[in-house]
């Protein structure tokens, strides 16, 4: 394997688009390359889809480059239409900033910027202090509508409205690139793939203006091999917070991953060398569930620290003792059909008894006592699809011992 960080992100999957690859290749071989990743801040918490940005952010840094973690600040206030069908719910200042201040402290566990190895920045810093006018004549008169209106990000959008405070978020994300480059010589902003329109219109601002040459990266938009959305499951979002996810929940999110994917996920959520993953990978039947294990461990100790990885490790294998023969298990086959469709989590729990109605099973959810694949069910309106199938079926749990599976054919 090379020593260049470029080949290492591509090796493990992290490219999808590049500017330059040789050029980056150069970059990051003779010189320390300032780069940044935009978060908004959209939430209190990032979740396991944002990981991936993160991780390929971790390597930067260990090849010794710098990171920029940008919190928006200023762009949530406005609202990306990048891969969304409507308009973002608009967040009140108060809101935004409390978010940015999580935000912050949970980039700093993975980046450090206490320790001086990144910088932490928030766009609310230039993008609020913004004259309109002057705004529109020094930045707005580099930007094609033609070109804005081709991007994939505004056809999608222009068929169900696009409005005009959406429309302008491409010229702030551009800013933010041309104010890094002034402020810390950043050379390079990466994102994931559905950000290249907005990336490259960077690239293109402050080449018209500064006359200077600097770099995008994407990564893939990241599915499981069902098709499902990186970082979803019947239960909500994999949040990166405790609070939110427990690091047991959290560990299960991994451990029971589709086996298609198991070597995707040890390429691009841990730091094991690549002889390992594919040692790892090559297991097969039930030595592939020692894989899968791997990948929780090393995922969880990532997020959550090694004590934390350590005793979601321990709790899982009482449970899996606890459970004995799984056969045992009060079992229901489903059409494969109907999962495909999608089956109401509130539906399913009073189909196979775990509760006596919808309604109870609705209570229960709202007290926090349903769970699917061990991760506890947030939102009622959940829906069990085949993405939640792992190799034992799908494990449903009503209360701390009232367990049920469903399996498809």
């Amino acid at each position: 394997m090379s020593d260049n960080v470029f080949d290492i992100l591509q090796e493990r999957g992290f490219i999808a688009q590049c500017t330059d690859e040789e050029a980056l290749r150069h970059k990051f071989a003779t010189e320390q390359v300032t780069f940044y990743i935009g978060f908004d801040a959209t939430a209190d918490s990032l979740h396991v889809g944002n990981l991936v940005t993160i991780m390929a952010m971790m390597h930067l840094q260990r090849a010794g480059h710098r990171p920029i973690g940008l919190v928006g600040g200023g762009t949530t206030m406005v609202g990306d239409p990048s891969g969304k069908t409507e308009m973002r719910q608009m967040l009140s200042p108060e809101t935004i900033e409390a978010n940015v201040q999580k935000l912050h402290a949970q980039l700093n566990h993975y980046l450090h910027f206490d320790e001086g190895k990144a910088i932490a920045e928030n766009n609310a810093k230039w993008l609020l202090e913004l004259n309109y006018i002057t705004f529109l004549r020094e930045i707005g008169r580099h930007f094609s509508v033609n070109r804005m209106l081709a991007a994939e990000a505004y056809k999608q959008r222009l068929e169900r409205g696009l409005s005009f405070i959406e429309f302008n978020y491409q010229l702030l994300q551009a800013y933010d690139y041309l104010e890094l480059y002034r402020r810390y010589g950043c050379t390079l902003q990466m994102g994931g793939d559905d950000q290249w329109g907005n990336i490259l219109a960077g690239v293109d601002l402050i080449r018209r203006v500064e006359g200077a040459t600097v770099h995008a990266i994407t990564y893939p938009l990241l599915t499981t091999a069902s098709g499902a959305k990186m970082g979803k499951t019947a239960a909500g979002a994999v949040w990166l917070d405790p609070n939110k996810v427990t690091p047991y929940e959290y560990y299960q999110y991994w451990v029971n991953c589709d086996d298609r994917d198991v070597e995707k996920l040890l390429k691009i959520f841990t730091f094991l060398p690549l002889d390992e993953i594919r040692r790892l990978a090559a297991l097969e039947g039930a030595e592939l569930r020692q894989a899968k294990q791997v990948l929780a461990y090393e995922a969880t100790a990532i997020t959550h620290g090694e004590a934390e990885a350590k005793a979601a490790e321990a709790a899982a294998r009482a449970a899996f003792a606890s459970g004995g023969d799984l056969s045992a298990m009060p079992t229901t086959v489903l059409p494969r059909a109907r999962l495909e469709a999608g089956v109401g989590v509130l539906e399913i729990f009073a189909e196979v008894g775990l509760t006596k109605s919808r309604s109870e099973a609705r209570r229960m959810v709202q007290q926090g006592g349903l769970y699917v694949n061990d991760a506890r069910v947030n939102d009622v309106e959940a829906v069990l699809t085949l993405s939640d199938l792992t190799p034992d079926g799908i494990l449903l749990r009503a209360g701390k011992k009232r367990y049920h599976r469903l399996v498809a054919e």
